[in-house]
């Protein structure tokens, strides 16, 4: 099988093609390298460009016309920078989207895997989502995600083309062989902090200690990225299966099913460094909300999936990546 891989030279995107490869399917990366790295192309077929350019998909196409499937990555994904820049969000995320679906369709192309966001629910009273929780994006991220996956909906429901989109919130960790890993030298994200306050030997702030959790701190559903990389995978592999019904569009959500709060991570991070980090407890930053975890029984039952590493494996190989970031990425923040 070989599979387009757009934003195949990014964190996920290359993962999920270092997966590919391990499983015997062969990833086409297409990227423009804005945050994706050349490095992560190494040894594999690779396009440099943007997903709207419709001569570079119609070459694509035409040197690799046996490609069987799109794995659609290709976005920008910070929410911060969302708020700032809606406008270029919206272009990068959604208007290029629409036009890559038009330039995929004119190849015949004829099966999609959209990787989507768990962002865009509402959590329930215990935090936790399923694919019938109620769509509610709180940012211009995770709007543009909401919005590509209404869309994709409704080209796929009169034109040949199915699309499924894997719903997942913050992946950690690294290829198992170190391949490829997060391209920041210093992760906004909690563990990223963590990471970066062990080296500098300074506390590790929680920003929330009273939220109605399981411990007061927030939660967040982190999960393994080459678990992720393995779903995606798997629904690959599965994908006639999983879409051989009338819908042409579906969804499935990808997590740990129960989440893991602030606390429970440093006590992961912990549980492998030394000496430990020290913790200092803050009030809540502006926009700060409780956090939400998926369920993923869906995941299960249609990929035969669950995860397999825990959060101390992630916390284990996202030290290992950080151990060896600055040699495999040469330049850069």
């Amino acid at each position: 099988m070989k599979v387009l891989i757009s934003g195949g030279a990014g964190y996920i995107g290359s993962t999920i093609g270092s997966a590919c490869l391990d499983a015997g399917v062969t990833p086409i990366v297409l990227d423009n390298l804005v945050t994706g790295r050349r490095e992560f192309t190494k040894g594999r077929m690779f396009y440099e460009g943007d997903i709207d350019d419709g001569a570079l998909i119609d070459q694509i196409f035409g040197e690799h016309p046996d490609i069987e499937a799109v794995v659609h990555c290709a976005a920008l994904i910070v929410v911060p920078d969302s708020v700032a820049d809606p406008l270029g969000y919206y272009r990068a995320n959604v208007t290029k989207s629409l036009e890559f679906i038009n330039h995929l369709l004119r190849n015949r192309c004829k099966k999609v895997i959209f990787s989507s966001s768990g962002s865009i629910y509402a959590a329930g009273e215990d935090f936790s989502v399923t694919e019938d929780s109620p769509i509610e994006p709180m940012s211009p991220y995770a709007r543009t995600k909401a919005v590509c996956e209404g869309m994709f909906s409704d080209i796929a429901a009169t034109q040949p083309i199915r699309v499924l989109s894997l719903r997942y919130f913050n992946p950690v960790g690294a290829d198992p062989e170190l391949r490829t890993g997060l391209q920041l030298r210093r992760p906004s994200h909690a563990l990223g902090k963590l990471i970066e306050a062990h080296s500098q030997g300074e506390p590790f702030r929680i920003t929330g200690t009273n939220w109605p959790t399981r411990d007061g701190s927030g939660i967040r559903d982190y999960i393994h990225v080459w678990d992720l990389a393995s779903a995606h995978v798997s629904a690959l592999q599965r994908f006639d299966e999983i879409m051989s019904g009338p819908t042409q569009s579906s969804v499935i959500n990808l997590g740990t099913g129960t989440g893991t709060t602030v606390r429970e991570l440093v006590d992961a991070f912990n549980s492998v460094v030394t000496p430990p980090v020290a913790v200092v407890e803050t009030d809540p930053r502006p926009g700060d909300v409780a956090g939400a975890f998926t369920r993923s029984d869906r995941a299960k039952r249609l990929l035969g999936w669950e995860p397999q590493y825990s959060i101390v494996d992630g916390v284990r190989s996202s030290l290992r990546w950080a151990e060896v970031r600055d040699e495999r990425l040469v330049d850069g923040p």
